[in-house]
């Protein structure tokens, strides 16, 4: 049996397409009436504030420390809010499921396309419904809607498509965010339209709304911009909007959809999934919970190198398969 390493071109297209997501500010009597939202602006917040962050230098200076207490952080960034007589933020957003997981977009090998759809292949067959599980359920539990979630009186979640008999409502309070799946029978309907995407049976294109009550005129968290070297002075914060619209980037939106890693080594210390990554990596946590033990790569070679003594395990055949779908570019020469 051959060795298989890693070609220097191999790459995957994703195949969880979400848009950027819309937001609209309306009333929660007023969901099932399309007429009465409008679109949320953006609006420039200028604050007086206080200083709170200084460097070690002027910490270990008296003089230094008081001048810079007494002295006004001026605020100025983008915003945005519910509008005056409203309590309910309208997030909205398209899904596309596209198949083909087991062909590489790119790769410079065939010996190695070759092993790795004879692999993958067997895997759909069985083993995908896992991931479609989850997918539907992190929809179904509205963790897209990220910091909108927090704290909402209610949030319920609307998928409807071509590609369903009937449009799908969730309660998103009824799925925890610590959990990763469940056995309630809209969630396996929404998981069966997401297999039949990835397994190329069907072509579904989601539309998918969340409707958070937050209360009158309260604040709404679109994606923030990242905007480098930013001249003193000026705008300190960018909110992203789409034809002037506040809207979430689909990367935002796709990241929430992908967490579904609850197979990682130390999952029972945190009880929480984290996106699939690679190198299970969490940026706001700054921490990889992922070795170079248990990594995309090392696993995936390790399942094409499999014989009869060695096996990669079902939740590591999970993960990898997820990474596949996530998509990236996974040559021997990229680090």
């Amino acid at each position: 049996m051959s060795t298989y390493t890693l070609p220097s071109v191999l790459a995957f297209d994703r195949k969880l397409e979400p848009s950027d997501g819309v937001m609209f500010s309306g009333s929660w009597l007023d969901i099932n009436n399309e007429d009465n939202w409008q679109p949320i602006k953006l609006f420039d917040r200028r604050n007086r504030a206080v200083k709170s962050n200084f460097t070690k230098e002027v910490l270990d200076n008296e003089e230094a420390l008081q001048k810079q207490i007494a002295e006004a952080n001026l605020s100025w960034g983008d915003d945005a809010a519910l509008k005056h007589g409203q309590d309910t933020l309208r997030l909205s957003f398209s899904l596309r499921v596209v198949a083909g997981v087991d062909n590489p977009t790119a790769c410079n090998n065939t010996e190695f396309a070759n092993r790795f759809k004879e692999v993958i292949a067997d895997y759909v067959q069985i083993g995908i419904k896992e991931l479609a599980d989850r997918y539907a359920y992190n929809i179904a539990n509205g963790r897209f809607l990220w910091r909108n979630r927090v704290g909402a009186e209610q949030v319920r979640i609307r998928v409807s498509g071509r590609c369903l008999a009937e449009t799908l409502e969730f309660d998103a309070y009824n799925y925890s965010l610590h959990a990763t799946r469940s056995d309630d029978s809209q969630v396996a309907k929404l998981a069966q339209v997401i297999l039949s995407g990835l397994t190329g049976e069907e072509r579904p294109v989601l539309k998918i709304e969340a409707f958070a009550q937050l209360g009158d005129t309260q604040r709404v968290w679109p994606s923030q911009e990242m905007v480098l070297n930013s001249p003193k002075g000026e705008k300190s914060r960018h909110l992203f909007k789409l034809d002037d619209v506040a809207a979430m980037h689909c990367e935002k939106i796709g990241n929430a959809l992908r967490t579904i890693d609850d197979w990682y080594p130390t999952f029972s210390e945190t009880n929480k999934p984290i996106a699939i990554e690679a190198y299970g990596s969490v940026t706001q946590r700054g921490i990889a919970y992922r070795s170079s033990k248990n990594d995309f790569k090392t696993l995936l070679l390790k399942w094409l190198n499999s014989g009869s003594t060695e096996q990669l395990s079902e939740n590591d055949k999970h993960f990898v398969v997820a990474m596949l779908i996530r998509g990236g570019v996974f040559g021997e020469g990229e680090s």
